[in-house]
């Protein structure tokens, strides 16, 4: 090789045409350490939160954990004759009024006005001959829309809850949650 072709800072270095080559023990500028460097200013690379961690949850995921927490204390309470109900979400109301004009529900539908907040659905046949067990469903957006602050939901989410698994054991609402937690007022 020609030693027009050779760098300045000499030790074998080879800079080609136009280039500057740094002397040892000095820097060239920016140096790349890590997979997440920039590249031509175009943002970090790769994920910024690993495959299989969720970045944020959902608006339905922390609901469903507020019902698992309010259902826990009284699951605790009466597990062996909740074993056979079934606590499901679903995010609006697929049922009417009998009456719309006075807005009448069935004993089986907790409502807030015209608005059904949840429905206990007894234990039966589905359509293909199959049992199917008693549950309790909770609708999201109807529930969410009323509880104006977090604390607000949570304790509207337990009061359902208890009024719902009353009417299940059919018992009084505050024997289900003696703590005086079962009045929707």
């Amino acid at each position: 090789m020609p030693d027009h072709e050779r760098g300045a800072a000499g030790g074998g270095q080879i800079a080609r045409a136009g280039t500057q080559v740094a002397a040892p023990g000095q820097s060239r500028g920016r140096r790349r350490t890590t997979r997440g460097v920039e590249k031509r200013g175009r943002g970090l690379r790769g994920a910024l939160v690993p495959p299989g961690l969720p970045a944020r949850k959902t608006r339905a995921e922390r609901f469903d954990a507020i019902v698992l927490d309010a259902f826990e204390p009284i699951e605790a309470r009466w597990r062996k004759r909740l074993a056979k109900l079934d606590i499901a979400v679903d995010d609006v109301p697929r049922v009417r009024a009998r009456n719309p004009d006075t807005v009448t529900w069935p004993p089986e539908i907790l409502a807030d006005g015209p608005v059904p907040l949840s429905r206990l659905i007894p234990a039966g046949i589905d359509s293909s001959g199959q049992p199917t067990r008693a549950r309790i469903v909770l609708f999201r957006r109807a529930l969410e829309l009323r509880g104006e602050t977090p604390e607000e939901l949570v304790q509207l989410i337990h009061e359902v809850l208890v009024q719902q698994v009353a009417t299940y054991l059919g018992l009084p609402p505050d024997m289900v949650a003696p703590n005086g937690s079962g009045d929707l007022d």
